[in-house]
């Protein structure tokens, strides 16, 4: 085996001992709330800029409701004034919000319950907000001009943020806001994950997502787009994956190679990803560096195939995995639909109809799914075992990303608003 393949497989092993599963635990440190904390979902409502905390199983009533945008005069005042901050604001206004200001895209609460950490693209800074109050503890503005997908370390002590504009991740201080570190990635960062023991931070990047350029042969106008894995304490980059190559030589060469979510198996040697324009994931196993497997699910047949027509290149964005690893669960955001796929055959489940659904997630007690239904604003949990439809919780306008964490036990939202 020559030397280059060797060291490439080496440290494909070393990374696979320390991947972690994204979203996939109740606390920032992976461990089980202590008995003054509750945990909780919070639902990102990206367009109207709010963030309702639901009950993370059972019945997943709404708890509280908060601002994300309590500065919003302060912010849009700083915006009008500056021609070119308000060319990137109404940019990304009519494009991907699709007509509507980008609010907050990702968040996670503070290891104590206390405040949440919120990304909000349209204001391109990320904030923490007091719980108890609603009030902003801390901004910390991104490089460029968009801020997007996050990450919590495994302690809970630091978040990830992708700066879109910048292709630039920026590691920030979970209760100062300090950054602490930050690393290049391709173009138009997006995913961001943390290993289990914090070393190491993946990051998936997307490419131009914006441009009517949908066509397969014109997919190399899309930009570079990478898995990029930096230390998580020196931010220099330890390793490249250009999905190209791999699809390539797994007989893929008409897919595109814009990683979109992902979720690792629990024995974190498996990554499963979506990728742009296509009804489906891969399969990839981390250690030889391929792709092992594709699961292609259903189409609409109300879905439109022209490719312009799909928000943002996404056909289908969302996907979890079962605690166990059993089974995963796939969100179809164009198709109108989520499924549960049994991991081992890769068989699918009923297609249980949902509005747009824009991010799964799993429930505290791991034994469902939590899709946010975008184009009905609401969130819908359905059943693992069965792979039916349990319950669908009413939220915010054009809810997107959930999260597991939590909140002070008695909290039913911020008292300031």
């Amino acid at each position: 085996m020559p030397i280059r393949s060797r060291h490439l497989c080496t440290l494909a092993a070393a990374v696979v001992l320390t991947l972690t599963a994204p979203g996939a635990v109740a606390s920032a440190a992976g461990q089980a709330p202590s008995a003054d904390l509750r945990e909780v979902l919070f639902v990102g409502n990206n367009w109207d800029g709010t963030a309702d905390v639901i009950e993370s199983g059972g019945d997943f009533g709404r708890i509280g409701r908060i601002n994300v945008i309590p500065d919003k005069d302060r912010r849009m005042a700083e915006i009008n004034a500056n021609p070119i901050r308000w060319i990137y604001f109404m940019a990304i206004r009519n494009t991907v919000g699709e007509g509507h200001d980008q609010f907050v895209d990702d968040m996670y609460s503070t290891p104590d319950g206390t405040s949440v950490v919120v990304s909000r693209p349209s204001f391109a800074d990320v904030v923490s907000l007091d719980l108890a109050t609603g009030r902003v503890n801390w901004r910390f503005p991104v490089s460029g001009y968009r801020s997007d997908h996050m990450a919590v370390s495994p302690d809970g002590t630091r978040v990830a943020v992708s700066a879109s504009t910048s292709n630039t991740v920026h590691v920030l201080d979970i209760g100062t806001g300090e950054e602490v570190g930050t690393f290049k990635t391709g173009d138009k960062p997006h995913e961001n994950v943390f290993s289990r023991d914090g070393r190491y931070i993946w990051n998936m990047s997307i490419g131009e997502v914006n441009t009517d350029l949908d066509a397969p042969w014109l997919d190399w106008t899309k930009g570079d787009r990478k898995i990029t894995v930096a230390d998580a304490r020196t931010f220099e980059q330890v390793r490249a994956i250009d999905m190209r190559e791999r699809l390539d030589a797994a007989g893929f060469t008409g897919y595109s190679d814009a990683v979109r979510p992902a979720a690792f198996s629990p024995d974190e040697s498996k990554l499963y990803f979506q990728v742009s324009f296509f009804n489906g994931f891969f399969e990839y196993d981390v250690a030889t560096d391929r792709i092992s497997r594709v699961k292609t699910l259903p189409k609409n047949p109300a879905t439109s195939e022209d490719r312009t027509t799909w928000v943002n290149d996404s056909r289908h964005h969302g996907i979890t995995m079962k605690p166990d690893g059993t089974k995963l669960c796939v969100a179809g955001t164009m198709d109108d639909y989520a499924t549960v796929v049994d991991r081992d055959t890769l068989e699918h489940g009923p297609l249980v109809p949902v509005s747009k659904p824009y991010w799964a997630t799993v429930s505290g007690d791991g034994e469902s799914c939590v899709v946010s239904e975008s184009g009905a604003d609401q969130v819908t949990a359905i059943d693992f075992a069965t792979g039916e439809k349990t319950v669908s919780v009413p939220v915010g306008d054009h809810p997107q990303r959930v999260r597991l964490g939590q909140v002070r036990e008695g909290w039913t939202g911020p008292s300031g608003g």
